[in-house]
Formats: structure tokens, sequence, C-alpha cells
């Protein structure tokens, strides 16, 4: 036999070691039926699928026929079994057809049971002597095959108890596959990748090589999976109902089929859903979706503007660790046709039947699932199923092309544009509000009658601020987060002649400098070192003022735009920030009427509108958009709930609009949501305070309109 096309086995691989990792693999498919009783592994549900008792019993003659009888002394269990339990092996002779491996009744499950106990014995006693390359590789692909079967039998499985009114777990036990945030789209750099498994790379299947170089353009991928919540807005709008989403074959199946939703899930009085390996479960809409054909990931993603990414990128993006949810939650449609690499060659035995003969009319998932046995994939990986097929645990990865200008673009905002515009509910940080024009706007928000924050602030704070001069060190640092324009710092400035050096923080390198150049004239004194960044991420000050005291800034009530978890997550960057004998001083708005929020947030002038709008024209600016203004409308609202203020811009029509290099369609009354301001009580603050490891020391609050300023120490 030609061993070129059989899977290299490290050399570490062999005897005792060997010899564990067979007694490993052939318990695990026996701790996999043990919860079950005979009924459970005869019955056969369609012609995909198979027995429980012919996966036990096909893993075993595998190994009898490929291991055992190339030793001419060895006896086989039975000769009618080869008939039985041959799979698709067409050079072994003719087999029991598969939609009716449920028919074999005979042998029963005891007899099974004793040809497993019967080839293991003579397995072990194989493995105790040293074996030839030959052999060790063909042991190693039939662990490689029964761990594969073993994912095998939980699907099918699955499949005949969800036949059952009763909805019986196959594994009480069985833990959903974990839910978590929505995906975000990475950017690859593209060029020239390799693609498959290397020679010295370990055990890999024979159409995992060769490895090979493919050329790959500028492309972005989700880092998660498609979710319950997303798929569930996909139903909701027309998606299996709306033929242009979906491929001609694949609209014939959903008219065929019938089909409504992923399979498994089914609706009633308590909603939607699925049967689980653990039985019946409600759809939780943050787990990732499962049990989709290509035909369904292909109309989704087209749905979401997207669309299924290539083998070759989600092997390069895999390697490069971008991806979360690899191996351990579901098979990931990829576009590619299942077929061979260049220069493969598929051994000319029975054992090359294994995968070349399959290379057609069918297409290639990557990754795992959570029914993968845990060690059995790797990122060169090829699985492959028909278009049609549902039953095994698939799921959905994103993927989107970036236009070559798309590399003159900033990364992180072309990347936050493009997410937020994809989202089930459209939003964007307000960090992009501020360039230069924006921050002139907020500037001019601030001199409204209607905006009461920032006049409120300031007349607190130059109250306080003798006060708060107290607690400031000699030769403190004077950090402020957000700078903007820096003008209330001057009320600090003033108040606490003591302070040797301000650092401004701020996205905007515009509205940095500029203000920066206006201090230095005011304050010729003053070592001013500005600090270019996002000031919520992990950021190193000035070498020039570290070790001295710390004073935080953070006025104007930005900790408000803030989700209280991200408000959290700045206060302890902060902290770290500072230092552990810092103090830093925060403005806050406090909850109050709301005809005043909304008078605040949607001025009579329309400034607050135009700051709002501002965003959409940096986008067409920066990112090549096509936002037309005029069919946007900015809306203010307040959510008692949440206890915040919104900003909304509202589309005033049905629209597609391009941003980043994407296209994303927007229903009339549709918003994106780009902004939040919360309120607080004095109670809620300390406690969102003291999450992040702040106290409260002292509080100052002015009268109605009531804004607060804070001095926080560390708790």
């Amino acid at each position: 036999m030609n061993t070129a096309a059989l899977p290299a086995i490290p050399p570490s691989v062999h005897g005792r070691d060997l010899m564990k990792a067979y007694l490993r693999v052939r318990r695990q498919t026996a701790a996999l039926i043990k919860p079950l009783d005979a009924e459970d592994l005869v019955a056969q549900s369609m012609p995909d699928a198979s027995p429980a008792k012919w996966h036990l019993a096909h893993t075993t003659w595998f190994f009898e026929t490929f291991v055992l009888a190339r030793d001419a002394a060895y006896s086989v269990f039975d000769p009618a079994y080869g008939y039985l339990f041959n799979s698709y092996y067409e050079a072994l002779g003719p087999r029991q057809p598969r939609p009716q491996r449920g028919l074999l009744t005979r042998p029963p499950l005891r007899e099974v049971l004793a040809y497993r106990r019967h080839v293991d014995g003579c397995m072990q006693i194989l493995l105790q002597d040293e074996l030839d390359e030959q052999t060790r590789a063909l042991v190693q692909l039939g662990l490689a095959h029964e761990e594969q079967h073993q994912e095998l039998l939980r699907m099918d499985l699955l499949h005949l108890f969800s036949q059952s009114p009763l909805h019986p777990a196959v594994d009480s036990g069985w833990r959903a596959e974990a839910g978590g945030r929505q995906a975000r789209f990475l950017p690859v750099a593209g060029g020239l990748a390799q693609l498959g498994a290397a020679a010295d790379d370990g055990f890999a299947f024979d159409n995992e090589r060769p490895r090979h170089s493919v050329l790959l353009p500028r492309f972005e991928i989700a880092d998660r999976l498609v979710t319950n919540g997303e798929w569930l807005d996909f139903m909701a709008d027309g998606g299996y109902t709306t033929p242009a989403l979906w491929l001609a074959d694949g609209w014939a199946q959903v008219q065929a089929q019938q089909w409504r939703a992923p399979l498994y899930w089914q609706q009633d009085g308590q909603g939607w859903r699925r049967m689980t390996l653990g039985g019946l479960r409600t759809v939780h809409p943050d787990e990732p979706v499962l049990h989709v054909s290509y035909y369904e990931a292909a109309a989704f993603a087209l749905w979401s503007g997207a669309r299924l990414p290539t083998e070759a990128e989600w092997e390069a993006a895999a390697s490069a660790g971008l991806l979360e949810q690899v191996d351990d939650v579901a098979w990931q449609w990829t576009q590619s046709a299942y077929g061979p690499y260049p220069g493969f060659r598929a051994e000319r035995s029975a054992v090359g039947e294994y995968n070349g003969k399959f290379m057609v009319n069918q297409l290639v998932l990557r990754g795992g699932a959570s029914v993968t046995p845990r060690g059995h994939a790797r990122t060169s990986y090829r699985n492959f199923y028909r278009p049609e097929q549902r039953w095994m645990f698939a799921g959905v990865r994103l993927a989107r092309d970036l236009s070559p200008e798309s590399a003159a673009w900033p990364e992180e905002f072309a990347a936050d544009v493009r997410a937020g515009l994809s989202a089930r509910r459209k939003q964007l940080s307000p960090k992009y509000f501020y360039d230069a024009e924006g921050s002139a706007l907020f500037e001019a928000i601030c001199l409204t009658p209607e905006y009461y924050p920032t006049r409120t602030e300031s007349a607190l704070l130059r109250d306080v601020a003798p006060e708060l001069a107290l607690s400031v060190p000699e030769g403190a640092v004077l950090v402020e987060f957000g700078s903007g324009a820096s003008d209330k710092t001057r009320l600090l400035l003033d108040a606490a002649p003591q302070i040797a050096a301000y650092v401004p923080i701020d996205i905007s390198d515009d509205a940095l400098n500029a203000a920066a150049a206006r201090l230095r004239e005011h304050y010729p004194a003053l070592h001013i070192a500005p600090l270019v960044g996002d000031f919520t991420a992990e950021l190193e000050l000035p070498a020039a003022v570290r070790g001295r005291p710390m004073v935080g800034f953070f006025p104007g009530s930005t900790i408000g735009n803030f989700t209280p978890e991200e408000a959290v997550h700045f206060l302890q960057g902060a902290r770290r920030l500072l230092g552990k004998d810092a103090m830093l001083i925060v403005g806050a708005d406090m909850v109050k009427d709301e005809a005043t929020l909304l008078a605040a947030y949607d001025d009579a002038q329309g400034v607050t509108a135009r700051f709002n709008k501002n965003l959409l024209v940096r986008i067409n600016r920066e990112l090549g958009g096509d936002f037309d203004l005029a069919l946007f409308e900015h809306e203010a609202r307040w959510n008692g709930e949440a206890q915040r203020m919104e900003m909304h811009l509202v589309s005033r029509i049905d629209q597609i609009v391009n941003a980043a290099g994407h296209s994303h369609a927007f229903k009339a009354g549709e918003s994106l949501h780009t902004e939040n301001s919360h309120k607080f009580t004095p109670q809620s603050f300390a406690r969102l305070a003291q999450r992040a490891g702040w106290r409260v020391e002292r509080q100052w609050i002015s009268n109605v309109p009531q804004f607060a300023i804070f001095g926080l120490i560390f708790d």
C-alpha cells in the first residue's frame, strides 16, 4: 500500500501513547450511549442519519478491516459484518443500503458490544508491540474516524429524539452553547496566505493537504457567530418569505420543505423553543443560531449586507487569532465548494475513498462544534455537507469585502461604523461626534438657553473650586478626560495655582491642540502635555508627569454618555491610570422633569440637531459615505426606565446608505442611536463609583436644575 496519502503521525504517538489514545477514544464512545436504552440505539430517523448501534459497530469494523485484518493470521469476528457495517468503501464490496440501516435489529446490541470488546482486546495486543509507520498511521486515522462518529452519533440521536412528542433528552446534563455579545467585524489585510496542513503539522486528513499559497484580498470577518436574536430579526423581516434573498435551489427547498425557522425550532404559547441534546429549551436571543443550511446562511448573509467567508479567509483569520467561538460552538459555513487542493491525490485503495470521492456538490464548513470531541478539530480541518442539510451543528459567521480605498480610512472609525450600522439596533459611539466641527457645535450647544448642564455646572464649579483646591496637593498633575475646549478647566486652575502640570486627553487632535495653545497663553508657567487618544482605552501618561500626585477631572456629565458597564470600565481605567492616592472629580447631571430634559437636547435653534447630524457629515467625509442629511431627523427621547436621555437620527424614508465600503438599509422610522445621557441620583452615582473601587468623599449639588460634582477617592 502506498502510504503517501495517510496522515502523518508524530513520532511521540506510538507504543504506550497510542494505546492510551485508543482506550480513551473507545471509552468516550461507550460513555455517550451509557444513559440510553437499547430501543434508543436501533432506530433510524432519516436516510442521512444512522442508528447509534450501527455507529458502534461501524467504528469497530473500521479497526478490524483496516488494521487487524492486515495480519493474515487474524480471524474476523463475523464475516457478515463486512456487509452490515461497511459505510461507503466500494473497493471492499457490497453493503447494507444506508437508508435501511435502521432495519438491522440483528445482531442485537449485546452482540455489537461483544464485537467491540473482541476488537478492543485484539487491538490492545497489537498496540503492545512496536508498530511500523503504516500501521501507526492507520490506527491514528481510525481514532480520528471514531471521533467523527462520536459527533455524528450525537447529531443522529438529536434528530431521532426530536421526532418524539415527549421531547426526551439525549443528555439531561447538556449545557447550551454559550451566548454573549454580538459580533464585531475585524479587518484583515489580505495578501499571500498559506492554506492547509503542513507536512510536519502532525495528524491531518488527506483533504487538508498539500499546504499551498492563496492570494487574499482585503476583507473583514465577524469575530463571533450570528445569534438567535439576529435570526429572529431576519425571520420577522420576511427572511423566509422573500425570494430575492435566496439562491434558486435554496428557495425551492424553502417552498418544498416549508422552512420558516432553523431546524428543531418550534413556536408555541411560550414563544420560540428549540430541541437540544438536553431536551426542549427556550430560544435565547444571545445564544448562537444552530442547525441552519448553507442556503439559509447565504440568505441571512445577503439580508444583513454581508456574505459568507471563503475557507481561505476563515483559516487566515483563525490562524491570526482574530476569531472567537472557533471550534466549540458550531461548524461555520463557508462559500467554498469542497474540492481538492492543488496537488491532492487520493490513495488508490479502499482507505483512499475516505475523502476524495466526496469532492463534488458539497460545501466546506470550518471550525468545530459543541458536539465535536475536544482536541479533534484544528485550523486546517475541512468539514463538508450538502447545502440543504441542517441536522448537523452548523452556524453562521459573516464576512464582508473591503474596497481598495478603505486602506486610507481610519481603521477603528470605519470598523465601528460598519458594525454599528449592521447591528439589529443601529448605533454609534458618541465619541465620534467630536471632530473639530463637532467640538465647535457642542460649544455652541452649551450657549443655547435650553442647555442648562454647562451653565449650571460652571456656576457650581466656580462656587466650590476653592474647597476642591484644598484637596489638591502641591505640584499635582491635573489629568482631564475628554478635555474639549478646556473651558471649565480654567476655574480649577485659577483656584489651585499649586497644579504644576496639565494633561488634557481628547480624541480630536485639532480641538486638543487649539485648546492647549489658548491655555499656554494664560498659564505660561503650567506644563501642558496634550495626549491624543480615546480616554476609554488603555492609555499611558507622558513620562514627564509620572510619579507626581494626580488629580483626575471629568466634568460635563460625560460619564452619563456611557452604559453603566462602560462607566464602571472607565472609572476602573481612570483608577489604574491615576494611581491609588489620586482624587477624581466627576460632574454628573441629576434626574429631573422630562420637559426640561427634552428641551435641553432639542433646542429651538436646532444647534443640537446640527451637532447630531454632523456625525453623518463626518462619515461622508472620512469614510466615503453618501448620507443625505435631509432624509434624517434629529430626535431626543427620555427613557424613564433606564433614566437617560437618548439622541437618535431617524430615517424619514426607506433608503439604502453607503458608508465605509458597505451598503446599509434603513426603513422609514428606523433610527440610528447616537448618544445616551444617563441622569443620576446621589445614591445611584455612589453605587456606580463603588463598583469601580471609588468612594464618594464629597459631593456638591446645585439648585434646580440640579447638577452634581462628586469628589472621589480610592475605596
